[in-house]
């Protein structure tokens, strides 16, 4: 069994894998890291346990000391220059999230054309990876949710929107939902029309995936904890 951790800014996301399947997959909390101790005694010892942590140090440490009985199996993963088919073009590579870079591997583990890799969460990243598999480039953007909290706390009369979409709002928290989902869409968008290649996909994965994608207006596909196929293809490298 492969046990994969994706440790991001708002929650921790794990999966159990093996003989070919997700066996199960949750998320909790950061405040919640107390639970990954019930899994250590659910599930037995892994063959390897994957983190991809970009919540800082502490987060990482609360993580391991829960799971401190596989700690013999445990590897934190860092940002390559190149793995699993998938060469880093970032100028410095070990400066890339591992978060993206992680998305960016089971991008290509699902297909191997050019993809637009959309991570949608706290942050929004929106990364070009090429037919031969070189990242070459991306963006990152406030997710819809900063956006609200940004536009209550740092504009005066402004709410936190609680909204919805609209064409053409006409109530003040729907053309600030509206507004982020626009922002959201737009950016990707834009993206898409810049990559090239034949059989250029988009895939979007994180929290706020659903409900962009709504709005999207161009050929994508959801593909849920893209991170942790990443985590699996690097532990299937080793």
């Amino acid at each position: 069994m492969i046990f994969c951790i994706d440790s991001g800014n708002s929650r921790i996301k794990w999966g159990a894998h093996a003989d070919g399947r997700w066996l199960a997959q949750g998320a909790l909390g950061h405040d919640e890291a107390g639970a990954l101790a019930a899994l250590a005694d659910q599930w037995p010892m892994p063959a390897r346990v994957m983190l991809a942590n970009v919540a800082g140090p502490a987060a990482a440490g609360a993580i391991r000391a829960r799971l401190a009985a596989w700690s013999a199996v445990f590897l934190e993963v860092r940002s390559e220059a190149q793995r699993c088919g998938v060469t880093n073009g970032y100028e410095n590579p070990a400066q890339l999230g591992v978060d993206r870079w992680c998305a960016l591997i089971g991008a290509r583990r699902l297909a191997a054309v050019p993809t637009l890799v959309v991570m949608a969460g706290t942050a929004t990243t929106i990364d070009a990876l090429d037919g031969d598999g070189v990242f070459r480039g991306g963006f990152i953007l406030p997710g819809i949710d900063l956006m609200r909290r940004v536009l209550a706390s740092d504009t005066a009369g402004l709410p936190l929107a609680v909204g919805r979409h609209a064409a053409w709002p006409r109530r003040t928290d729907d053309a600030i939902f509206s507004g982020a989902i626009e922002a959201q869409a737009g950016a990707i968008e834009r993206a898409f029309a810049r990559l090239e290649g034949a059989g250029k996909r988009c895939l979007l994965s994180g929290g706020n995936a659903d409900a962009i994608s709504r709005h999207l207006a161009l050929p994508h596909s959801v593909a849920q904890n893209l991170p942790m196929e990443g985590l699996l293809a690097l532990a299937e490298d080793i």
